[in-house]
């Protein structure tokens, strides 16, 4: 293990008779790529806000780079990609950046800043002219310009389209290969499986799961059996031994098994009806909708 870029230890935060982080103990090494996933109201932003300096713990502590989130923030050390956060009216992109960069002592390179970002055919845009995508990545562009050690982005890719959500990853693993610590939330499970070295879900303010990807989806246990059926009726396939559930689309058909060797012996007696037999372990969703219904 690495010296540690964030620290939450013991960390409780309450807003009247709601606890919102309960007792959260996460510790996040530098240079780590950690997404952090949770039903709404796990805890997600409230955790993002006091890693920020935004919100101050009941109890517990917070640290950033060894120090106080808000001594972080100041100096430019953490920067974030907040999901709700406005403009100035009437603003071009350009100037915006321009201004944000002179709030830093080591600020990004423009230049960087824009083709990390992929605003360069942008700069001239008024803020308030910006589609759904567009404002997110002028978003990403004001983090990246404090040149921080630590990124925190909170839903990132809200609003982007598939192109754009692409390119915006790409962007980011060059940023975190460069050494620097990031911390998304997400409710694309497949980005923090594909992201993120580690993945910590956490539900009711506390953390349920902590592991790389494969691990987490490893706790679910079972398996998923998907197949094309031919002509027939899919009746009778919830009954099929090992079968905990079942999905029909068209004819393509998913099973989940806690038995797969005696769910795929059966269906060898139905081999007429089906082809295109694949059996895979539970995905990340599976793992995520189980660990946070336990929770709850």
């Amino acid at each position: 293990m690495g010296e540690p870029a964030v620290e939450l230890e013991a960390v409780w935060k309450r807003f009247g008779a709601v606890a919102a982080i309960d007792g959260l103990d996460l510790e996040i090494v530098r240079g780590e790529t950690v997404a952090l996933l949770g039903p709404n109201g796990a805890g997600k932003s409230t955790t993002v806000k006091l890693l920020l300096g935004l919100l101050r713990p009941d109890t517990g502590r917070v640290r950033v780079l060894g120090g106080a989130a808000a001594e972080a923030v100041a100096g430019g050390r953490i920067a974030a990609m907040l999901q709700d956060g406005g403009f100035m009216p009437g603003v071009k992109a350009i100037e915006l950046l321009r201004f944000a960069a002179g709030l830093y002592p080591e600020p990004m390179p423009l230049e960087r800043v824009l083709e990390a970002a992929g605003l360069e055919e942008l700069t001239g845009r008024r803020v308030d002219r910006l589609s759904g995508g567009q404002a997110q990545r002028v978003r990403f562009a004001l983090a990246l310009v404090a040149n921080p050690e630590v990124l925190v982005l909170d839903e990132p890719t809200a609003a982007m389209d598939v192109e754009s959500r692409r390119a915006f990853w790409a962007a980011m693993r060059l940023e975190a290969a460069a050494g620097r610590t990031v911390l998304f939330a997400t409710h694309y499970l497949e980005e923090a499986e594909q992201a993120s070295d580690r993945v910590v879900v956490i539900a009711r303010g506390r953390v349920v799961a902590d592991g790389p990807p494969a691990r987490i989806k490893a706790t679910v246990g079972g398996r998923i059996v998907r197949f094309t059926l031919d002509g027939r009726s899919s009746e009778g396939l919830d009954r099929l031994p090992g079968v905990t559930a079942f999905e029909v689309h068209g004819r393509q058909v998913l099973l989940r098994s806690s038995d797969a060797d005696a769910t795929v012996w059966a269906l060898y007696e139905r081999r007429d009806q089906v082809r295109d037999l694949e059996i895979a372990g539970a995905d990340l969703e599976d793992a995520f909708l189980a660990l946070t219904g336990t929770a709850a």
